[in-house]
């Protein structure tokens, strides 16, 4: 049984019809990808997903929970967490304590310390860093701080947005090794990426959106060698 279940998502931003009937499921251990182009919707089934927008018609399953009409906030206690596009780190605040605010669901001390020092272990740099204000970090070392922020949350499933964006090539190849990883390390992944090819290197399947709807999916590396996919996103 998939963990997640999309199912006949639609979201409207005003009289514009963003998502139509989108469905895909996501099951427990895989990393799932969603590529498009920009404008393809991508974005917007994250934010539906978690909670921060409102679908029209659709639902939304979680370990069987229906999250359609369930707070954002209430979701992440569920199990869920999202790595923001552009990071969003509080850039005031020191890097330990950005981190503190993704186990702000978590009441157990200890659990939260344990979590923070394989989040260190992960991630050398931030703890480095940890009394610096987040905002003075790198592009790369900010990426690290949003993906640690979430990971602090314990999730069962992590929803990446973008993780790649203004990065260099070195940092990308770093930040979907990063990634890998932490699907190794049991959490499962859905992964929206404008790098289709990176994405769909570490995928096990992909769903390919285009003006809100999904046009095509299947097995990741069998998408890789799809000619229309190829040239459509690939750039080959």
């Amino acid at each position: 049984m998939a963990m997640l279940e999309v199912k006949d998502l639609n979201v409207y931003y005003g009289m514009i019809h963003a998502i139509r009937d989108v469905s895909f499921e996501v099951n427990e251990g895989e990393i799932i990808a969603l590529i498009g182009a920009n404008g393809a919707g991508k974005t917007t089934i994250l934010h539906t997903i978690s909670g921060l927008i409102a679908p029209k018609t659709g639902h939304i399953l979680f370990e069987n929970t229906d999250l359609t009409r369930i707070p954002a906030h209430k979701v992440v206690s569920l199990g869920m967490a999202q790595v923001p596009e552009g990071r969003r780190v509080f850039s005031q605040m020191s890097v330990l304590q950005n981190l503190k605010m993704g186990a702000f669901t978590r009441s157990d001390k200890s659990e939260v310390e344990a979590t923070l020092e394989l989040v260190y272990k992960r991630f050398p740099r931030l703890r480095e860093r940890k009394n610096q204000p987040a905002g003075t970090l790198s592009g790369g070392e900010q990426q690290m701080l949003a993906m640690g922020r979430a990971l602090m949350s314990h999730p069962k499933i992590i929803l990446m947005d973008e993780p790649s964006m203004g990065l260099s090539p070195i940092l990308v190849n770093e930040i979907f090794d990063i990634i890998r990883s932490v699907n190794e390390s049991g959490t499962t992944v859905l992964l929206v990426e404008q790098n289709a090819k990176k994405a769909l290197m570490i995928a096990n399947r992909a769903y390919v959106l285009e003006t809100g709807s999904i046009a095509s999916s299947g097995d990741a590396k069998e998408l890789m060698n799809d000619d229309s996919i190829r040239k459509a996103y690939l750039g080959e």
